[in-house]
């Protein structure tokens, strides 16, 4: 974590943090059920966190990354995204139908720095990052492989925006996925079908748009505070024709913490980069 009161001065200098990091991560907000549900709720969780600064494999609050495999405009790294469960009885376009579990994705990720400006104390860049994700699902009895996705985006991020140490992004970008992750949102088993939700093979293709901001500041050497929104655009999406499919627009708003409670005597330099 970042001192809250480091100056520009000393954010030029050589900065060392612990190579691991124990603690807590957690937060809530307003997210839709699925994408282009009409229908959303509050959610919150609260899990442990790990966070390893080796000199090869990093895995921190940017994600899990190899840093054998970078140059100064371009890096590999593994990124994952996760979805909260929905039961079938609390919303109205799946009831009668089976469940979505809690999902998980996870998968490799080029990222591309197409423009960096400012200096150590202000750094200013712009990312393309082009994640190709596999999709799991699990209500903890058992693991379900729901397809593949693909989803590019293009974001800025700010060091030291308005506050010491905070991090801005903002970002654009769509999402594809295949039949098999299509389904899982769209399909309708002929089982399941009834009136005003006829049977429904999903089709592979485009799924939404999206645009997104996120703001993160440090408050003490240990603890760091996030808030953040998504809105997505689901016109001309692949299934727009599935009795699920509800609307063309959703709203996300959140916000959360990291509270590192337990940190390595060892150190390492994370200098080298000012989005390190």
């Amino acid at each position: 974590m970042l001192l809250l009161l480091a100056s520009g001065a000393a954010a030029a200098q050589e900065v060392r943090r612990p190579v691991l990091e124990l603690g807590l991560t957690g937060g809530g907000g307003h997210v839709p059920d699925y994408p282009a549900a009409d229908e959303g709720r509050l959610r919150g969780i609260i899990a442990p966190f790990l966070i390893y600064r080796g000199e090869i494999f990093r895995s921190d609050d940017q994600g899990a990354r190899l840093r054998a495999l970078r140059g100064e405009d371009y890096e590999f790294s593994l990124s994952a995204s996760g979805s909260f469960p929905v039961s079938s009885d609390d919303n109205d376009a799946r009831r009668g139908m089976p469940d979505l579990d809690w999902m998980g994705e996870i998968g490799p990720t080029l990222r591309l720095t197409l423009w960096r400006a400012g200096d150590a104390a202000s750094p200013r860049r712009i990312l393309l990052e082009t994640p190709v994700r596999a999709v799991f699902s699990t209500d903890f009895r058992s693991i379900s492989h729901r397809g593949f996705t693909f989803a590019p985006d293009i974001a800025f991020e700010a060091r030291n925006f308005v506050l010491p140490n905070a991090r801005l992004r903002a970002g654009i970008g769509v999402t594809f996925g295949d039949h098999r992750f299509m389904d899982y949102f769209y399909g309708v088993a002929p089982e399941f079908a009834r009136p005003g939700r006829p049977a429904y093979d999903a089709r592979a293709g485009y799924l939404g748009a999206r645009a997104s901001f996120s703001y993160r500041v440090p408050i003490t050497e240990r603890i760091a505070v996030v808030a953040g929104a998504r809105v997505e655009y689901f016109g001309a999406a692949s299934n727009r024709d599935s009795p699920l499919f509800r609307r063309d627009w959703n709203l996300s708003v959140a916000a959360g913490f990291s509270w590192s409670l337990w940190r390595s005597e060892a150190t390492v330099a994370v200098d080298d980069d000012p989005f390190d």
